[in-house]
């Protein structure tokens, strides 16, 4: 194997010359310099930069925590996207732990990436408390930033869009548009955003005294073949409504593959909307009317807060948007 030293003989340099060019000290002249990077190249050299970091208890990475049975879908794929692309833009290197399973599987996680002397760690969590997540972060010799969860105890490190506003807003354009009997598609049971929605969902229909039959509300869990199943459960229901509101927008695509299936057309029969405003939104027949949920500001907010650069974070709008388009019918006239 190659080694610092190889290079230093190769290009007549001592070590310690080697480990300044790479270190990027401006005290190496330039023909020193690129002398080293010469050898480099002809020896075929590959510095060990972890471990020279971990030496000197400092890297360039950024920690990102999340589970495995949230990497398949639009959502998180955009999330992750844009957490390592504005990362690199930042001159650091996102580094993603698999929380896996449970709780336990999260808090390794965070351990393992604060043992790579991570400069901080973004958390999605799915299986951590409130309570626990608090204590891992009064802990932590390092930052740890939570994003789409609050932390009663720790607001300052939080990252979350306010879901329950949003659903409120589309919640509140249905009605605009004369719908009175709206069901509504969960998401998986126990999400802090699934919670949120749904609560707004059942604070708009006693605000508007809407129709609250309890089999308006069926049970998803993000995917689209949830949506599909959810939607002929409420058409075998027998329950009336003109309008769905799903979860998120791949329950949504899933509801209206049912709706057509059973003869519904959409949106003149039944309505329907989501959230998240994913790519496919606007290509299907008909354009889906959504909530844009800001992840490019998210993840931005995010790595700002770990790096310390707090004041350009909170100039970051993470509110949610009211993309209309043509899947809600007007009944108001």
């Amino acid at each position: 194997m190659v080694t610092m030293l190889d290079v230093a003989k190769k290009a007549g340099v001592s070590k310690a010359t080697v480990s300044r060019v790479l270190n990027g000290k401006n005290i190496v002249r330039p023909d020193v310099v690129s002398a080293v990077f010469k050898a480099i190249q002809e020896t075929g050299y590959r510095p060990n930069l972890l471990a020279r970091q971990l030496a000197t208890q400092q890297t360039n990475f950024v920690g990102l925590v999340i589970t495995n049975a949230l990497f398949n879908g639009p959502y998180f794929s955009s999330l992750v996207y844009h957490a390592a692309t504005f990362t690199e833009q930042r001159q650091h290197q996102l580094v993603i732990a698999d929380g896996k399973h449970s709780a336990q599987d999260e808090r390794d996680a965070i351990n393992f990436l604060t043992d790579m002397r991570c400069k901080g760690i973004v958390v999605y969590p799915k299986y951590l408390s409130d309570e626990q997540l608090g204590e891992i972060i009064d802990k932590s010799p390092i930052p740890i930033v939570v994003v789409n969860h609050q932390v009663t105890q720790h607001p300052q490190c939080t990252v979350a869009s306010d879901h329950y506003q949003s659903a409120c807003r589309v919640m509140q354009h249905m009605v605009e548009k004369g719908h009175q009997s709206i069901a509504f598609i969960a998401g998986r049971e126990n999400s802090f955003t699934g919670t949120q929605r749904l609560k707004a969902y059942r604070d708009m229909c006693h605000q508007h005294a809407l129709d609250t039959d309890p089999r308006l509300v069926v049970q998803g869990d993000w995917t689209p073949q949830s949506g599909y199943l959810a939607a002929k459960q409420l058409i075998a229901s027998g329950a009336e409504f003109s309008a769905i509101l799903a979860g998120n927008d791949e329950m949504a695509l899933g509801a209206i593959k049912a709706l057509f299936e059973h003869g519904y057309r959409v949106p003149e029969d039944v309505s329907i909307a989501g959230f998240d405003n994913i790519n496919l939104a606007d290509f299907v027949t008909p354009s889906l009317t959504s909530v844009s949920i800001p992840l490019e500001q998210m993840a931005q907010k995010g790595v700002l807060m770990i790096l310390g650069e707090h004041e350009q974070a909170q100039q970051l709008s993470i509110q949610g948007e009211l993309i209309e388009r043509n899947s809600i019918f007007d009944r108001s006239t």
